[in-house]
């Protein structure tokens, strides 16, 4: 019975670090981004040139392998600054400190491109779950909620006003192959694309999928229904 229990609750698993993220922080930071971005760029108008990249660009790597050091991650990006904090009291906690750091991207061409760039941390979570024994939680197991994870914050996130064109969610998945840019590579796509979205609306041209348009490097994330996450009961407590 507690077996069963157990599996049971791995369907609410990414269901509740969804949620958990975007209450406990997304919500929260994400309707101040724009601000914290216009500050920044009248003191440096040459750094933040297009508006349409005025987002926090959301890695979802579903192998959950969390860099804490971006730089180590990929040598073509590197750590800018720091936008405005956000100062707010929270849970007890005076004075809790948001921020979010701006990144520059380098591309084929030696040219950089700036954004405010970091990992859904929650990802964190599911990796170390994956690595703990008690947790009874595999690999296959981390890969299925990865999935859920991204696909139920791509619901909570598509249906927030508050959000509403402050975020882009990049999901990948990592080439088995040493690639020494993967990550920047992809970082610059979705950036490409934003500019090539803004472009379109102004042309009068609605471009597909408009906030969650996938590179060609991201993997098909098709779930079956019986995949889902369950909504949370009671009586599995």
């Amino acid at each position: 019975e507690m077996s069963e229990m157990c599996e049971r609750s791995k369907q609410n698993v990414a269901h509740g670090l969804a949620w958990s993220y975007y209450i406990g922080y997304l919500k929260i930071v994400l309707p101040r981004l724009k601000k914290s971005m216009e500050e920044f760029s009248r003191a440096n108008p040459n750094v933040l040139a297009r508006r349409e990249t005025w987002k926090l660009h959301i890695l979802v790597p579903l192998s959950c392998d969390v860099y804490d050091d971006l730089e180590k991650a990929d040598s073509n990006i590197q750590y800018l600054t720091d936008l405005t904090e956000t100062t707010l009291t929270r849970a007890g906690t005076k004075k809790r400190v948001y921020k979010h750091s701006l990144y520059a991207i380098r591309d084929e061409d030696n040219k950089l491109w700036h954004c405010a760039v970091e990992y859904a941390t929650p990802l964190q979570s599911l990796y170390a779950m994956s690595q703990d024994e008690c947790a009874a939680f595999s690999r296959e197991d981390r890969l299925e909620q990865a999935k859920l994870f991204y696909r139920t914050l791509e619901e909570i996130l598509k249906g927030s006003k508050e959000c509403a064109g402050t975020y882009r969610l990049i999901v990948y998945e990592e080439s088995g192959e040493a690639e020494t840019h993967f990550l920047s590579r992809d970082i610059l796509w979705h950036l490409r694309q934003q500019c090539h979205e803004e472009y379109a609306m102004y042309e009068g041209n609605q471009p597909h999928n408009l906030s969650t348009t996938l590179s060609s490097t991201e993997l098909n994330l098709q779930i079956s229904e019986s995949d889902l996450p369950q909504p949370l009961r009671s009586d599995c407590l």
